[in-house]
């Protein structure tokens, strides 16, 4: 038990001291790429959920219109407009979990202490857009 929690901090241990190395230009390059591909499609499945639940939310409203229900056309309506807040709260969050991907990726072409410092700046930015996100949400509601 002992040597299997000593072999599990070791080997944290190193992988740690292999976290500042810089990699190459060409790999940095290549997971960059991949990082972006994977972002644009995170972002666009989130725009397109946002789009879907804001259509339903519409629909609901119109149905509501429909029946000449003024109390659940203004609940509805009240839905519509959380539902479009949320949707735009999930793709801004997104949007920045995407940028913070390429630019960590970006951070591995550096060394040491930049590389460190660079990881904590795009960290910084991801928790800032998320709470302008959740501010902008939170207003709209």
């Amino acid at each position: 038990m002992k040597g299997t929690v000593f072999s599990i901090v070791a080997l944290a241990g190193l992988a740690l001291v292999g976290c500042n190395k810089a990699e190459s230009p060409a790999e940095v390059q290549h997971d960059v790429t991949e990082a972006r591909a994977d972002a644009q499609r995170d972002v666009a499945d989130a725009q397109a959920d946002a789009r879907e639940n804001n259509a339903d939310a519409q629909k609901d409203v119109a149905d509501a219109q429909a029946d000449h229900d003024a109390n659940d056309t203004a609940d509805q309506a009240q839905q519509a407009s959380e539902t479009a807040a949320k949707g735009d709260y999930k793709v801004a969050v997104a949007q920045a979990e995407a940028t913070h991907k390429i630019a960590m990726e970006k951070c591995e072409a550096l060394s040491k202490d930049a590389q460190a410092d660079c990881k904590d700046r795009a960290d910084r930015d991801l928790d800032a857009a998320k709470r302008a996100a959740e501010q902008r949400r939170d207003g709209s509601g």
